[in-house]
């Protein structure tokens, strides 16, 4: 099993935690992680792009020219797509972009980005996070302590809206719970920072 250092918010070690190899340590497998995340960005797409087909643009309603004998080609609308103004030919319309993967997948996924952290030494594990008051300034000092610098990902065993919000306007840093996290937040952030509970949530429900 993998050991790492458990920090206290001053970027003090305390102690010593041991991964579960089956959760931390398994061999990252690149393409269900590519799959999960572009399963992720689907899902995230609002699907409400919409042009104007010939039928909803306005105008049109009288035949430019007879049929025969002007020497034009024959049209019936000014609203057809070859028209300026006409309508939209095979353009966009609201759907929706979302779809599932298999829980085999999506559960490989998750524990391959969580390993690929251990591997990188991308993963910090903290004693416990809080503060008593909505304070920016705790959280950045927190940071500070331990030395990270850039995106971080911040993963809570429960949902405390004053570290929540306290973190809430420090570009590069979210917030979340074990029980949210996605393949997509993991990656995406430079250092997985979570508290000793949540890891212990995570290796109970992915054990």
């Amino acid at each position: 099993m993998a050991n790492v250092k458990v920090y206290n918010m001053n970027g003090q070690p305390v102690s010593d935690l041991e991964l579960n190899d089956e959760i931390f340590g398994i061999e990252p497998n690149e393409t269900v992680m590519h799959a999960a995340v572009v399963n992720y960005l689907a899902n995230q797409r609002q699907g409400t792009q919409s042009t104007l087909t010939r039928t909803e643009v306005s105008g049109g309603g009288k035949k430019p020219w007879r049929q025969k004998g002007t020497g034009h080609a024959r049209q019936g609308s000014t609203r057809s797509p070859q028209w300026r103004h006409g309508g939209v030919a095979l353009g966009p319309k609201p759907r929706s972009y979302s779809y599932s993967l298999n829980k085999k997948v999506k559960r490989l996924a998750l524990l391959s980005a969580l390993s690929s952290k251990v591997i990188d030494n991308d993963i910090i594990v903290l004693d416990e996070v809080k503060t008593d008051e909505f304070k920016t300034k705790t959280i950045v000092n927190m940071l500070k302590a331990l030395s990270v610098d850039g995106k971080a990902l911040i993963v809570l065993d429960s949902a405390d809206k004053k570290v929540i919000k306290s973190a809430a306007n420090i570009p590069g840093v979210k917030t979340t719970q074990y029980n949210t996290l996605n393949v997509y937040d993991i990656l995406n952030y430079n250092k997985f920072i979570v508290v000793k509970d949540a890891v212990a949530k995570i290796e109970e429900v992915y054990a």
